[in-house]
C-alpha cells in the first residue's frame, strides 16, 4: 500500500506538467529575412518563442554565408514553438500570411533569391492539410485564384538553427533593425497587398 501511495503522489505531482508539454507545437515558415518574421510572429498571443534558422536544403549544418551566397537550397526561416490550447495552428498561419507578399515567389520585398522564398514547412499531415485549407483561404481574401499565390507548401526535413547574432535580432539591434525594415519597404507592401489587415491574425474574409 506505501508503495502504491507512493507512486500515486508522484503522479499527483506529474500531471500539470504533462498537460503543458502536450500543448506545444512547431511551425516553420519562411518568409524573407528571419529577423523581420521572428520579429513579427514573437507578438502574437500564445507563442512560447522564435527562432532563426535554416530549412529546404540538403547541406548539413549551413552557415548565413553558404545560404546568402545561394546554391545550398535552403530558406531563411523560422521555428514557431506554440501553445496550441492558446492559438490553433491555422491562426497562426493567418498571422503568417499576412506578414508576407503571397503573390512573390521570387524572393521578399528586397531580398531576392531561392534563400528568401516564402515557404511553409509542415511537420505532419495535420499541418499540410491546414496549410493548403490556408493558401485558399488567403487567395479568396486577397481576390486571387489560388494560383498567383507563390508561398510553397513542403514537408520539414530538418531545422537548422541560424547563428547566435541573429536570434532576437529586432530587439538587441533596435535602430539597425528599424532602418532595415524601413528601406526595405516591408511594412508599405504588405499595407499595399493586405490593407487594413496587414500583420494581423483575424478570421479571414472574402474579397
Amino acid at each position: 500500500m506505501r508503495l502504491i501511495s507512493l507512486l500515486l503522489s508522484l503522479l499527483l505531482l506529474a500531471g500539470p506538467v504533462a498537460p503543458a508539454l502536450a500543448a506545444t507545437e512547431e511551425a516553420v515558415l519562411a518568409g524573407g529575412c528571419f529577423w523581420c518574421l521572428e520579429h513579427d510572429l514573437e507578438v502574437v498571443p500564445g507563442v512560447l518563442d522564435v527562432e532563426s534558422g535554416y530549412s529546404g536544403g540538403k547541406l548539413a549544418k549551413p552557415t548565413y554565408r553558404q545560404v546568402s551566397a545561394g546554391g545550398t537550397g535552403h530558406q531563411e526561416v523560422v521555428r514557431v514553438r506554440f501553445d496550441n490550447t492558446k492559438i490553433r495552428y491555422e491562426t497562426l498561419l493567418r498571422s503568417y500570411w499576412r506578414n508576407v507578399d503571397p503573390l512573390d515567389g521570387g524572393g521578399q520585398f528586397c531580398d531576392r533569391g531561392e534563400s528568401y522564398r516564402p515557404v511553409i514547412f509542415t511537420t505532419n499531415a495535420t499541418q499540410a492539410v491546414e496549410a493548403r485549407n490556408s493558401l485558399v483561404a488567403a487567395a479568396r481574401e486577397l481576390g486571387r485564384p489560388a494560383s498567383a499565390i507563390k508561398v510553397a507548401i513542403k514537408p520539414l526535413a530538418r531545422f537548422w538553427p541560424a547563428e547566435n547574432y541573429h536570434q532576437n535580432y529586432a530587439r538587441r539591434n533596435g535602430l539597425k533593425y528599424r532602418y532595415y525594415r524601413f528601406a526595405c519597404g516591408r511594412d508599405r507592401r504588405l499595407d499595399a497587398v493586405w490593407g487594413a489587415r496587414a500583420r494581423r491574425f483575424d478570421r479571414w474574409q472574402a474579397s
